[in-house]
């Protein structure tokens, strides 16, 4: 059984995205994304929480631009459907629980990003007569990058800013 809620995560990845394509040629990318929310104290200091760890799967042309833009330490946004599937393992019940990603970004607030749009796959049609293809770049080159100037000053919701973001 599989239950799917909607949901959006703010956080930084912890490794490089990995890419991989199934036997149906379908590219995958498997990304883990740490999220950390900062507490406020009762004598109102602020502290970080307890990480959550989310792994999330991309399909398709968001895959494979995940992969080519993203790197360990990014901060992302995904917006995406949770899914729970529980299964049977050495007659042990488990549960499996991950984001499937339908959008993936940089998260703004700590740097620029400077878009890139990928050139669209033909159509049938026009891939039959030759039109509008374009030749395959040698290298790719990532979809955005994230700058920064100096330390990144950030505040959670409600809270103080803080210097403390290094990426």
């Amino acid at each position: 059984m599989s239950t799917k809620i909607p949901v959006n995560i703010v956080g930084n990845l912890v490794a490089d995205p990995e890419l991989t394509y199934g036997e149906s040629g379908v590219a995958h990318a498997k990304l883990r994304v740490a999220v950390n929310q900062r507490i406020q104290g009762a004598d109102g200091t602020w502290q970080d929480g307890e990480p959550v760890f989310h792994n999330v799967s991309a399909f398709r042309a968001l895959a494979e631009n995940a992969s080519t833009s993203l790197r360990k330490g990014d901060p992302v946004t995904v917006s995406g459907e949770l899914e729970f599937r529980a299964f049977e393992k050495d007659g042990e019940k488990r549960e499996a629980r991950r984001i499937v990603a339908e959008t993936i970004g940089p998260d703004l607030r700590f740097g620029t990003a400077a878009y890139q749009r990928s050139p669209r796959a033909a159509t049938a049609p026009e891939a039959e007569a030759g039109a509008g293809l374009q030749a395959a770049p040698e290298a790719a080159q990532p979809a955005y990058s994230i700058a920064t100037k100096g330390p990144v000053e950030w505040a959670p919701l409600g809270g103080p800013a803080r210097n403390e973001i290094s990426l």
